[in-house]
């Protein structure tokens, strides 16, 4: 959530960065509401200073015998005024929070102004060696691939659940195990990281401090009964760890990792690269979360960025790395990286895993503070988070590049002791 005190004192730069992300301008809808807010509280300020001006009095005039019943009418009067007023303020202090809400935060300065998805900027890409984007003979796609060697059965997932649930059999199953399993272990044990296993539902509470409620609500499923979501990601239980608390400064930085199966609707997505794992409504993710003191955050995204990438270079799958333009950021980053793996059958690159900084946009709606061992004031804490990765769109680049000329498809040598076998064929 964006803080209403930037707002006031730099009303043109928040205008400027809210059409840069492409956001409705409601700098001025903010101002008046906010303007009012504080006529509202000057007034009822004074009443109540009145009144206890007045309410000391009385004692004294009932002492000295005099009527006091004219005085208790007015102080009647007054506090049904001092009533209506806060009852007013209320409703306006609600108007903003609403408002603020729906509100997404502002770029950081070093992120590229654009508009769309074209006006992303390639920060680099990797190849492993002897890569190359030609090929000597016709490549499967990863359906073709996992119905030839009964790793995937999307048509008997659909049958279960619906379109977008993918099932995973045999060494599919064992191959997705073991990804996920080597994720977890090189964050712990390359990164430093601290693994979490979080609730996979979460409440009302959860969703709007990291942003996805109320504007991506749509994109959620939802249990009413019990008034709980389904995580779209892990971000939201691993953020939430530390919501309403104060961290203390030598603690920080705090680096989660934790896996979770994730749900979403994708409302409003059908028919856009659907196929199989390109488009799926439940998938499997490792996710890293990071708070940090706001003047290293910056330095902690590049090194969440690199943590990303050494997954990928273990596993030798090819990648770019893009830093999306302001009309590309998420409604709560103000800076991130797509880190994007190649698909030889699709012939074009996925996107595999975001890094992103959120400042303090998440920590203001989440009140997660910290304090500085020199300052009894405490802060907003900056929160990152990135995937780490997530598997389905991996798993497409991981069979398709590494099948081979004669049909088989060669298992990553860092997967092996995880999966008990060196090839599928």
């Amino acid at each position: 959530m964006l803080d209403i005190k930037l707002i006031r004192e730099n009303p043109e730069l928040v205008k400027q960065g809210l059409a840069n992300k492409n956001a409705k301008n409601v700098v001025d809808e903010i101002l008046s509401l906010d303007e009012e807010r504080r006529s509202l509280i000057a007034k009822t300020e004074d009443l109540k200073a009145k009144k206890n001006q007045v309410s000391s009095q009385i004692p004294q005039l009932k002492k000295a015998g005099q009527d006091t019943s004219a005085i208790f009418a007015e102080m009647k009067r007054v506090g049904d005024e001092i009533a209506l007023l806060d009852g007013q303020l209320n409703d306006i202090e609600n108007k903003i929070d609403d408002i603020l809400r729906r509100t997404p935060n502002l770029a950081h300065e070093s992120v590229p102004i654009g508009k769309t998805t074209e006006q992303n900027v390639e920060a680099r890409r990797w190849m492993p060696e002897g890569f190359s984007f030609e090929t000597s003979f016709k490549v499967l796609d990863h359906i073709e691939l996992g119905k030839k060697f009964k790793l995937l059965d999307f048509e008997r997932g659909t049958k279960i659940s619906g379109s977008g649930f993918p099932l995973y059999t045999g060494k599919g199953a064992t191959l997705e195990r073991a990804l996920i399993n080597f994720m977890l272990d090189s964050h712990l044990q390359n990164h430093g990281y601290t693994e979490v296993m979080p609730p996979v539902l979460v409440n009302r509470d959860s969703m709007k401090a990291t942003g996805q409620i109320p504007n991506l609500e749509e994109d959620m499923y939802f249990i009413e009964k019990d008034g709980l979501y389904p995580i779209p990601t892990a971000e939201v239980p691993i953020t939430n760890i530390h919501r309403d608390e104060i961290l203390a400064d030598k603690d920080l930085p705090i680096k989660y990792v934790g896996y979770s199966p994730c749900f979403r609707r994708e409302a409003g997505s059908y028919g856009k690269d659907s196929k199989g794992f390109l488009r799926v409504h439940q998938f499997n993710k490792v996710e890293m979360v990071k708070f940090s003191k706001p003047e290293n955050s910056y330095d902690e995204l590049e090194m969440m960025v690199n943590d990303a990438e050494d997954i990928l270079k273990a596993l030798k799958v090819p990648y770019r790395i893009l830093l999306l333009c302001t009309g590309d950021l998420s409604f709560s980053a103000a800076k991130c990286y797509d880190i994007e793996t190649w698909s030889p059958a699709e012939n074009k690159w996925l996107e595999a895993s975001s890094c992103s900084n959120f400042e303090a946009f998440q920590a203001r709606r989440a009140n997660i503070r910290f304090r500085r061992e020199d300052s009894k004031k405490p802060e907003f804490i900056h929160t990152l988070n990135g995937s780490g990765l997530a598997t389905s769109r991996l798993m497409v680049s991981l069979l398709e590049n590494n099948q081979t000329a004669d049909g088989r498809i060669i298992v990553p040598e860092v997967l092996r002791k995880y999966t008990g076998f060196d090839v599928i064929e």
